[in-house]
């Protein structure tokens, strides 16, 4: 449902549950981007009606803020051959979680189990390969980033917000695989592989 300007907040009042967003943002398309790099604000997601990682973690973060949380994320930065990933993030009762927006399932939504953004980061490493040839390829994650700090552009701007995501690009990222335990990692299987295939477009 595409919403006319004025309606936005009041559309995100009623995802007023980190569950309730995460079912939005998995009824709305997947932004591939046709014709070319879009980073768009909570509202135009709503006005577009699909969006990409980034874009669903700025409408999530919206939603958050009018539940009276704070407005956070983190990134997860992938080897060059893969694409970074971005999440918002959420607590329940002392325990991490994570709301995503991905056309892979494996990347998705995170149940508030976790004690701390570490152990939630590595919930992403198994699944976190390349279709083609198995290999993993998430390599760190950022500490945890306000977009309060950004002011309040990511919520309602109508212009294209490269330098929030490019500096959200160039956050520090701590890695998470042990010096020396590159070469131990294997490959996802031929099986794995063929599972991760199905994405949201081919369901």
């Amino acid at each position: 449902m595409k919403l006319t300007l004025g309606q936005e907040v009041r559309f995100l009042k009623k995802l007023d549950t980190p569950k309730k967003i995460q079912d939005y943002l998995d009824s709305i398309s997947f932004n591939h981007e046709p014709h070319g790099e879009t980073v768009r604000s909570a509202y135009e997601v709503l006005r577009h009606n699909e969006a990409h990682c980034l874009e669903g973690a700025f409408l999530a973060c919206a939603a958050l803020s009018l539940q009276k949380r704070q407005p956070t994320i983190i990134s997860l930065k992938v080897l060059e051959e893969d694409y970074d990933h971005v999440v918002a993030i959420y607590k329940e009762n002392g325990y991490f979680g994570a709301i995503s927006k991905t056309n892979h399932l494996v990347l998705g939504w995170r149940d508030p189990i976790y004690t701390s953004i570490r152990e939630l980061a590595l919930s992403y490493f198994h699944e976190y390969f390349l279709l083609h040839n198995g290999k993993k390829t998430l390599r760190g994650y950022s500490r945890i980033i306000n977009l309060n700090r950004f002011g309040t552009t990511w919520i309602s701007s109508s212009e294209t917000l490269l330098d929030i995501a490019e500096a959200i690009h160039d956050a520090h990222h701590t890695s998470i695989i042990p010096k020396g335990n590159e070469p131990h990692i294997r490959n996802a299987t031929l099986f794995e592989r063929k599972s991760a295939s199905v994405t949201r477009d081919n369901t």
